[in-house]
């Protein structure tokens, strides 16, 4: 579905509410925007951001990956274990 929002005075975008509302926006939320190579925009919560940052790690690294494994493996290359 498309939407159309708004730049007010200093730079402020109105999302509409039907999509805030979809998408779980809520004031005082933080959103991160990213722009492509091509120039397209996209927002994200900061919550989806976290999501998409996991989802990329365990592609890489798999579902058994953890903090507590890095961290070993960090400690162990410091001499620390």
């Amino acid at each position: 579905m498309t939407y159309h929002a708004k730049v007010i005075a200093g730079g402020k975008i109105v999302i509409p509410a039907d999509l805030r509302r979809e998408l779980g926006i809520k004031d005082g939320d933080t959103l991160i925007l990213d722009k492509d190579d091509s120039g397209r925009l996209s927002i994200m919560t900061f919550e989806q951001s976290v999501r998409e940052s996991q989802r990329r790690a365990r592609a890489i690294f798999g579902d058994e990956y953890s903090v507590d494994q890095f961290l070993r493996e960090r400690r162990a290359d410091w001499g620390e274990e």
